[in-house]
């Protein structure tokens, strides 16, 4: 099924719809704290002389910020609007680079991968639980990863049922424009209501509050809400899952940030065993 069908039948969600919207309040504050991040999470300064590839790049934020970082990058996306959007950022900061690769293709075709060799960095942020097989693209991506290379996701944590009845309301918004109204109307107040409520107990400013959400990896709050409630197809994974299923792919764990058990993503970096 290509990936216009899947929309159509209301199996997937317009990431690269949601990432376009998102390039409109892109700036270099956002940019900056995404460079942060890459920084902190892999631990290093700068990624000169090593070549990245983002798996997945949605909004194409995180391979400039590997290119701005150094890298030379490769970005690829499923999604044909988060293509263009990773295009439009090469175009802005980076027109004509030759170190900068963009194109089309899927973490769960190997012809595609095995034709992409190796990098020092594997990023994919997000991503590989929205393929419809998680399984099947989290062992995929380890040919990318070089020997002493970096692999670093982050995949949705496991709520039990929890996480199932999140499902459902992901396939209800994909469902069509009644399903987008009713999730939208149910679930914006409620995330509002929460972030109001937490901004009270930790005695933050509500007004600035929103704005303060950019030093999140340089994100945007509503677009975040929006891909949360979209965000389908939707698998999880509990924390040592994902530990497991890499130590036997013969990958040690770096560096493990989690999401404290609840909602979101446990965030991790391996590095492949190997010279």
């Amino acid at each position: 099924m290509s990936h216009a069908e899947e929309l159509k039948k209301g199996e997937r969600f317009e990431f690269g719809a949601n990432w376009t919207r998102f390039l409109s309040v892109l700036d270099d504050e956002r940019i900056e704290e995404a460079k942060k991040s890459l920084q902190k999470m892999l631990g290093v300064e700068h990624l000169q002389g090593k070549s990245l590839i983002d798996v997945g790049s949605g909004s194409g934020l995180f391979s400039l910020a590997a290119r701005m970082l150094g890298a030379t990058v490769h970005s690829f996306d499923y999604d044909p609007k988060s293509v263009a959007c990773t295009r439009e950022l090469r175009k802005r900061y980076f027109t004509d680079d030759p170190q900068w690769a963009v194109e089309e293709g899927s973490a769960l075709d190997p012809t595609y991968l095995q034709g992409l060799g190796s990098f020092d960095i594997v990023y994919s942020w997000g991503v590989l639980h929205h393929t419809g097989q998680m399984n099947q693209a989290l062992d995929n991506v380890v040919p990318l990863a070089k020997p002493g290379g970096l692999l670093f996701i982050a995949i949705y944590n496991d709520q039990g049922g929890t996480s199932r009845r999140w499902t459902k309301v992901k396939k209800l918004y994909c469902s069509g424009l009644p399903g987008r109204v009713l999730t939208r109307l149910v679930f914006y107040p409620y995330f509002a209501a929460g972030r109001l409520l937490a901004d009270f107990i930790k005695g933050r400013n509500p007004l600035t509050s929103y704005a303060a959400y950019k030093s999140s990896r340089g994100m945007s709050v509503v677009h975040d809400w929006e891909d949360w409630l979209g965000g389908y197809p939707f698998e999880v994974a509990k924390p040592e899952d994902i530990f497991e299923r890499y130590q036997r792919h013969g990958f040690d764990l770096l560096r493990l940030k989690t999401c404290a058990g609840g909602l979101g993503c446990n965030e991790f970096v391996f590095r492949r065993l190997g010279e």
